[in-house]
């Protein structure tokens, strides 16, 4: 039997990927790939050898195709157009050092577009209404044929609202507290979440037992409408409710990223991630990872 992956390395290493870090040094040699020199120190104090590269310039990626075993992509697609071109730099890289056995892709539920509040497995077809949508079906198309063509074994985790109330940029505390708006009931949302360590241990899971060229859905098991997610935080928090206004207001007081997040309802089922990845959710529903840390101000 061959061995399994010794090495690991990580692509995009912000929130998510330094929660993941934890999990992975001490047990796999972890290499992270970082634009930006000035990361480089606290990465090696994480337990992990910074390569500096940028996806964005092919040249940059040269050594990582015989550095690792695994690889655990984070990075985002750029922010136009219907290709990911990062994904396509980083997949020659790879590809011409025949070394990668196991790859997990971090997408996005976005490839869905508007299911209409349906709630559906990872079997549904996807049909992107925007061009971020686009980029991502571009990437998972990619990797799948990535791993056909050199044998490693892909997983695409499609994932919804990341959240965390430590999380920098993902705090919804900070939008209620701008007082953003959202759907009156008759226009509302389903929306899916799942809180950033729960995604953190989902990606480390599908490195070690994700099944070959296998899509799950990476989300909580939360069934709520944007609205009411808005006001839990609120509520927890002792915030003053968001307001609601209807969609035909929302076209014309929002901006357009966030009336297209407004604009797709969809509810993810996740047996996949429980029963493949034998993952237990430390935060099964938002109202746990939205609970007030002790001695917090309600």
């Amino acid at each position: 039997m061959p061995r399994e992956p010794s090495s690991l390395l990580i692509v995009g290493c912000g929130d998510v990927g330094l929660r993941v870090l934890p999990w992975v040094t001490g047990r796999w040699q972890v290499s992270v790939l970082t634009s930006t020199p000035a990361r480089a120190p606290a990465l090696r104090a994480a337990g992990a050898r910074p390569l500096i590269g940028n996806l964005d310039d092919p040249a940059t990626l040269g050594r990582l195709g015989g550095l690792a075993d695994a690889v655990l992509h984070l990075a985002p697609p750029p922010n136009s157009g219907p290709a990911d071109t990062r994904s396509r730099h980083l997949a020659r890289a790879l590809m011409r050092g025949g070394r990668v056995r196991r790859l997990v892709y971090v997408s996005t539920s976005g490839v869905y577009g508007d299911a209409g509040g349906a709630r559906f497995d990872e079997t549904r077809a996807v049909a992107p209404a925007t061009e971020r949508g686009q980029r991502r079906v571009d990437a998972e198309t990619l990797w799948r044929w990535f791993g056909r063509a050199s044998g490693a074994a892909v997983t695409i985790l499609r994932v919804p609202g990341i959240y965390g109330l430590d999380r920098a940029g993902g705090d919804p505390r900070e939008r209620v507290k701008r007082g953003t708006a959202v759907l009156a009931p008759a226009d509302d949302v389903y929306t899916n979440h799942i809180h950033t360590d729960d995604l953190a241990r989902a990606c480390v899971a599908a490195l070690y037992r994700g099944l070959p060229q296998r899509v799950l859905h990476a989300s909580d098991d939360t069934e709520m409408k944007m609205g009411d997610y808005f006001d839990l935080v609120a509520d927890l928090h002792g915030l003053p409710r968001p307001p609601r206004i209807t969609r035909d207001e929302a076209r014309t007081a929002l901006s357009p990223m966030l009336l297209s997040f407004m604009s797709e309802s969809r509810r993810l089922d996740n047996r996949r991630l429980k029963q493949e990845l034998r993952l237990k959710l430390r935060y099964p529903t938002v109202r746990e990872g939205l609970a007030p840390a002790r001695g917090d101000a309600v």
